[in-house]
């Protein structure tokens, strides 16, 4: 159910901008971004609970790690296809064969409206960084694909070799330029792994230097890999929305319950984003949105008034 309802506001959304020019979508930001968030979780009869590594604590943790694919255009988040994954049962989970599954039944979905997934770029954190995993994307379709890297990774450049947390203190990068905001330098490399590949070396504060991968099967200058990329902090701001704001550490439901649990919350979601295209909320954030309706609203009126749906009070 929330995979057939997110295609329907994901075509809502894309319609209107594929059919205007290249410079007009990459101003969108069209991205699909790819990431996943873990839970913290105590419950020993919740639903794909296991030990997972969580980035906000640096350590293992006991929760639900939830994968998500999430379309961005024009600063909206719009999560397309959320599964949780879980280590139970007779296998270990394999994240690449679960997203590989997520984006090629996105792809049979999208195409049925009439739209090509695998033109719009595709970003993803360094987790999902792999030889294999970069074939099989391009396999499905995907040809526009940038990753955040590791440092442990090797790269000759220029003739010296050398893993990449030594070039990021070896490369000079040039102050902000004509679409980077940032200071940067993209360089041609070569991995034992990846072969030759275009990486992109940032700064994205005063202190730590980070780079991208250029999985993509053409080049790409360092303003395109740059643009790409700005999107992927949506996904992230959409994760802490879910977490902060509609609590979704609190569903307590078992068995199937826990999808039905986080389909509420993601119309939640969408509900709150809605109303933030409506003048009287298009200054406030979801926050703000959410606070309003606790003091000031009623739903059924609130939505007969800005959707002009009748609403079955129950």
């Amino acid at each position: 159910m929330l995979l057939r309802f997110m295609i329907k506001q994901a075509v809502e959304h894309l319609k209107p901008a594929l059919e205007k020019s290249a410079a007009t979508q990459s101003r969108a930001g069209l991205t699909l971004s790819i990431d996943n968030s873990v839970m913290d979780r105590f419950g020993k009869l919740l639903r794909c609970t296991w030990n997972w590594y969580s980035g906000r604590y640096h350590k293992v943790m006991h929760g639900q790690d939830l994968l998500g694919v999430v379309l961005t255009i024009n600063q909206i988040a719009l999560p397309l296809h959320l599964l949780f994954c879980a280590k139970q049962g007779r296998y270990n989970t394999n994240k690449a064969d679960t997203l590989i599954f997520m984006l090629s039944r996105l792809k049979a979905a999208f195409a049925r409206e009439g739209i090509d997934l695998t033109k719009i770029p595709m970003t993803m954190d360094s987790w999902f960084v792999s030889q294999p995993l970069r074939q099989r994307l391009h396999s499905v379709g995907f040809t526009k694909i940038i990753i955040a890297g590791k440092s442990n990774y090797t790269f000759t450049i220029d003739g010296k070799k050398q893993d990449a947390s030594q070039w990021k203190k070896a490369l000079i990068l040039h102050d902000s330029t004509w679409g980077i905001d940032v200071p940067s330098c993209r360089v041609q490399g070569d991995s034992p792994t990846f072969g030759s590949i275009i990486l992109f070396f940032f700064q994205k504060s005063t202190t730590r230097s980070y780079y991208l991968m250029n999985f993509s099967t053409v080049a790409m200058r360092g303003a395109e890999i740059w643009h790409i990329w700005k999107q992927h902090h949506l996904i992230e701001c959409f994760w802490k929305i879910l977490k902060s704001i509609f609590h979704i550490r609190a569903m307590q439901l078992q068995g199937h319950g826990l999808y039905t649990a986080l389909l509420i919350k993601v119309l939640a979601y969408l509900l709150a984003l809605r109303l933030q295209a409506h003048r009287p909320f298009s200054k406030l954030t979801i926050t703000q949105i959410i606070r309003t309706l606790r003091r000031n609203h009623d739903l059924g009126s609130l939505l007969t008034e800005h959707f002009h749906l009748p609403f079955l009070a129950a």
